[in-house]
């Protein structure tokens, strides 16, 4: 059954990665590394991966990376990362230095997109049509999943780099070296870290300038309710984890911008349509095991359709 394979998963992220071993759904073995340079961290990684394909074996491989990254499959640079703000990684190889030899099917995806499929196939998401999980971390990403598949176009999805309305009052330019203020450049965890002069998890809730951060995230939630109609919109990472306010705020703060224009949205809805996702922290490793899932699905399909033919 393919809930008993065993999968292998990568989840690089802009301040740490992770490598995870699964049987199904369960995590059996997980390693964790802080992300310095391409060589040192995609390095590691693979090391990983190599001792748990010669020792347990594993069926399939998802990769969840921070973006952007190239995602055709058929171009060159599938796997690469794109130009980034994080030192050192604008064109790091990372499917060809995490697949190289390995004899199984893999996926790649963005680690938004990938914890969006893992909360569509098993999460708060499951039994749903349209996911979107939008993560408040080293970055600002958003991952969106229709009928099970993530969205993909030229690229895909960067709604980090919205420019939406500030709020009255607020003068913070934003550190977001594309662009600014946007979205990624006033409440990614660099940008808060800018705001208040410290360390986000050390300031009180009772700070004035979360009221800021609030309107940011919800001019960010309104925006996608309005462009793709979701049916929930999950919010992670550190940031949307560790303030409860936060959500609380941004929930009623949404009925009231949308003024009953979205007839699934109001008070009494709220709190379904915004959520946390099922998988906390660790929405981003199964992920990558959803991703790896996805492969392994798509691996036996294609051999059944040449058995038939």
């Amino acid at each position: 059954m393919a809930s008993e394979s065993v999968l292998a998963g990568v989840e690089l992220g802009g301040t740490k990665a992770i490598t995870v071993l699964a049987r199904g759904r369960e995590i059996i073995d997980r390693k964790k590394i802080d992300t310095t340079t391409p060589e040192e961290t995609l390095g590691l990684l693979r090391q990983h991966l190599d001792v748990w394909k010669s020792r347990e074996g594993f069926a399939a491989l998802g990769i969840a990376s921070f973006g952007p990254i190239s995602l055709d499959p058929g171009s060159r640079d599938n796997g690469r990362i794109l130009a980034t703000p994080k030192p050192g990684w604008s064109g790091a190889l990372v499917t060809e230095t995490l697949t190289a030899g390995l004899d199984c099917p893999w996926r790649v995806d963005t680690d938004v997109n990938a914890a969006a499929l893992a909360e569509w196939r098993w999460g708060v998401g499951r039994e749903m049509t349209s996911v979107v999980y939008i993560t408040l971390g080293t970055g600002v990403g958003g991952g969106f999943v229709f009928d099970g598949e993530p969205l993909h176009g030229a690229l895909h999805p960067e709604v980090g780099h919205l420019r939406l309305r500030r709020a009255p009052g607020d003068r913070f330019e934003g550190t977001c070296p594309f662009h600014g203020d946007c979205i990624e450049g006033l409440i990614s965890g660099p940008a808060l870290q800018a705001r208040f002069g410290s360390v986000a998890a050390e300031v009180p809730d009772d700070d004035q300038t979360w009221a800021f951060v609030q309107h940011d995230l919800v001019e960010l939630i309104e925006a996608i309710a309005l462009m793709v109609s979701p049916q929930v919109v999950l919010i992670g990472g550190g940031v949307g984890m560790r303030r409860p306010f936060l959500l609380a705020g941004a929930r009623e703060q949404l009925v009231e911008r949308l003024g009953n224009y979205l007839p699934h949205i109001s008070s009494d809805t709220v709190s379904g349509f915004v959520s946390n996702p099922r998988f906390g922290e660790d929405a981003g490793p199964m992920g990558a095991i959803a991703l790896a899932q996805a492969a392994l699905d798509d691996s036996r399909s294609q051999s059944s359709r040449s058995n038939r033919a």
